[in-house]
């Protein structure tokens, strides 16, 4: 039972690593770490209800997930194909085209959550 629980560990450790590494590495992943914060922020200011966090946590989630796909991926073609090559070219567009169609999701989920709450400043 002992070593199971070391080998979950590490896997975290791993995990952690990675999301460190993408942090470090990438600069949109700073800018979703930006906009994480405001949003979170954003909600408490308005003390949002269960279900829109329950929405704003998807639209991050998808966020975060899709840019360490993209991220993985962009990393696994440089090492594979490190000369130029039109299908590693495809395969990242079409990898940071993922991170465009969720973070544009989260837009409009950030844009149907907060509406309201703004409107009941106006």
């Amino acid at each position: 039972m002992r070593k199971y629980l070391n080998a979950r560990l590490k896997s975290f450790r791993y995990a952690g690593a990675g999301l460190m590494f993408l942090l470090k590495s990438e600069p949109h992943a700073r800018i979703h770490l930006l906009a994480t914060t405001l949003v979170i922020i954003t909600a408490i200011a308005f003390d949002v209800t269960r279900q829109d966090w329950l929405w704003l946590t998807l639209a991050i989630t998808l966020v975060w997930a899709f840019e360490a796909m993209n991220t993985a991926i962009e990393h696994l073609c440089d090492l594979v194909s490190p000369e130029q090559s039109e299908s590693v070219k495809r395969a990242k567009d079409v990898a940071a085209g993922a991170v465009l169609i969720a973070a544009i999701a989260a837009v409009i989920i950030g844009i149907g959550v907060f509406s309201p709450y703004i409107c009941a400043l106006i």
